[in-house]
């Protein structure tokens, strides 16, 4: 990875703007066109260093809280990424990699209750896990990790390119009297406490 940005800038941005700066002496528009959105690809897919806190488990995504609610005695905390947040994605605390699943699904808006049946990928880590939900626009969630990988406090797991919201599946030890966050707040990835853990 380049330091700064993910490698989607990559894969996104180096394309429109090489073709803009060989047109903009033929077609200025169409070339310039095509630098504005090379380089907003790029500015979207920046990726800022970050200073994890010494304990709790970390929001996995920047943007904004859109879920607390109990599954089957857990509680999950999903937070939706808007077009202007960074999209790296991040471990809400250390643990071990057990699985990393894709599983194929709708391509509903990230911030309604039906992206719940979204395309997906499950980062298992046994006492937590991590989905990176795909919304309507994005369809491209490029995880860093595989399963025997050793996670600390913040370490970036993925991204997703043009989209859209990450979950954390809390422990079953963790209570709503855990929880450090409310629906509608904004929140940085591997910095803002989602909820202590009672283990530490």
């Amino acid at each position: 990875m380049v330091r700064g940005i993910s490698p989607g800038a990559i894969r996104y941005g180096v394309p429109p703007l090489l073709a803009g700066f060989l047109l903009t002496p033929v077609s200025g528009p169409v070339g310039l066109g095509l630098v504005a959105l090379g380089m907003a690809a790029v500015l979207f897919h920046r990726d800022p260093e970050r200073e994890p806190p010494e304990s709790g488990f970390v929001t996995p995504a920047d943007g904004s809280v859109s879920v607390i609610r109990e599954e089957e005695g857990r509680i999950r905390v999903g937070v939706f990424m808007n077009v202007t947040d960074v999209h790296v994605n991040r471990a809400p605390t250390g643990g071990t990699v057990e699985s990393v699943t894709h599983r194929p699904g709708a391509n509903k808006p990230a911030f309604s209750k039906d992206s719940d049946r979204n395309e997906r990928v499950d980062i298992d880590c046994g006492d937590y896990e991590v989905s990176l939900i795909a919304g309507w626009f994005a369809r491209r969630i490029h995880p860093y990790v595989e399963a025997g990988d050793d996670l600390a406090r913040g370490d970036r797991i993925g991204h997703i390119s043009f989209g859209s919201r990450a979950d954390v599946l809390l422990p079953e030890r963790v209570e709503y009297a855990d929880i450090r966050v409310r629906e509608g707040e904004d929140v940085t990835a591997g910095e803002t406490v989602v909820a202590a853990d009672p283990a530490e």
